[in-house]
């Protein structure tokens, strides 16, 4: 298939859910590849390794790029265009920080609450 540009891509692999948030964690500086930044426009080649930001919390997935696509497809679909290489450790320390809500019914974090959760999760910082 012919090369695809970064941010059509994460955004048809289902890494993002719109094309602008794909674009935005590109021109951020938090898609990298071979550790440097990914732009949106990059073209995206097979066997390409890119570390990729959850947006759920802190961490990074490692992916190599399988198939170039372009257009959005089904999740099944979406899971044979990469590889995922994120060691098990990182998603069990995801799981763990999301399992840290807080409990229902003691309503609005104060700042200082806010500012703890942050630091926890703190990734896009």
């Amino acid at each position: 298939m012919a090369d695809s540009r970064a941010d059509k891509w994460l955004w048809a692999t289902r890494f993002f859910k719109t094309r602008a948030q794909a674009a935005k964690a590109c021109t951020a500086g938090k898609v990298k590849r071979a550790g440097h930044p990914v732009k949106p426009a990059a073209d995206l080649k097979i066997d390409d390794v890119l570390e990729i930001p959850f947006p759920e919390g802190p961490g990074v997935r490692t992916i190599r790029v399988k198939t170039t696509i372009s257009l959005r497809v089904g999740a099944p679909l979406a899971r044979e265009c990469y590889e995922d290489l994120t060691p098990p450790e990182v998603y069990a320390h995801l799981k763990q920080v999301m399992a840290e809500r807080r409990q229902a019914g003691l309503g609005r974090p104060t700042k200082r609450e806010r500012r703890q959760i942050g630091r926890v999760r703190g990734f896009w910082d």
